[in-house]
């Protein structure tokens, strides 16, 4: 017990900066505890969005396992979590967001802005977690589609997630990756690890590694990120 409660007071420690580098204002309110079973999960990221935007402190340890897609979601593919459409922060300490195998197709994250859906606002910072088992079948971005949000990643990987482009992320927003990976992802055309269509993407000490068929991919006159 002692053991956790460290675990909890060091995440709580880290999701002060996770949430002011997303939204300043709107993460007043005290993180949202979130424990370890996919409803809670689910639940936390509705709250955030209902409220504007929040802090989610994930439980340390943890494997939050999908079983099946909560939102509807574009570009060809549901994804399994809400979608992200206000400034939400995850704070995570060995902490892993998969979709079950025996699930049907769905990737786990989406985040919307506002060439996505009108008035969305989806910021996405996470750290310490990570994503996997994705698959957008024939859509874009098997472990994370950012559609015109922003996606800020520090201490993470995407690994184990396919899809048609960008079967780790697809981006056509803003991608920042800090101290994290991208690998062993698929795409069925193009961008194994990250696909950018628009935006920018910037790797800070991470590596995009060891994806199918290639680690980084872009349509013209977009460079890809690697």
């Amino acid at each position: 017990m002692r053991a956790i409660h460290v675990l909890r007071t060091l995440m709580a420690a880290a999701v002060v900066p996770l949430a002011s580098a997303s939204a300043p204002d709107a993460h007043a309110a005290s993180p949202i505890v979130v424990a370890c079973g996919e409803s809670a999960l689910v639940d936390a990221v509705n709250t955030a969005n209902a409220a504007g935007g929040g802090s989610l402190l994930l439980a340390p340890l943890c494997t939050y396992t999908l079983t099946s897609a909560h939102s509807s979601g574009g570009a060809g593919q549901s994804p399994g979590l809400p979608n992200i459409t206000t400034p939400i922060s995850m704070a995570g300490l060995a902490t892993r967001i998969t979709r079950a195998p025996s699930a049907p197709a769905f990737r786990i994250f989406e985040v919307d802005g506002p060439s996505q859906v009108p008035g969305a606002n989806g910021q996405l910072t996470m750290g310490a977690v990570t994503v996997s088992g994705g698959d957008a079948g024939l859509g874009v971005g098997g472990g994370i589609a950012n559609l015109g949000g922003s996606v800020a990643l520090t201490g993470s990987t995407v690994r184990d997630s396919k899809a048609s482009y960008g079967g780790g992320i697809y981006t056509d927003g803003t991608l920042i990756l800090t101290g994290s990976s991208v690998t062993a992802n698929t795409a069925g055309v193009n961008g194994g690890g990250i696909f950018t269509n628009a935006g920018g993407v910037v790797l800070i000490g991470s590596g995009v590694v060891g994806n199918t068929p290639n680690n980084c991919g872009a349509l013209p006159p977009v460079a890809p990120a690697c």
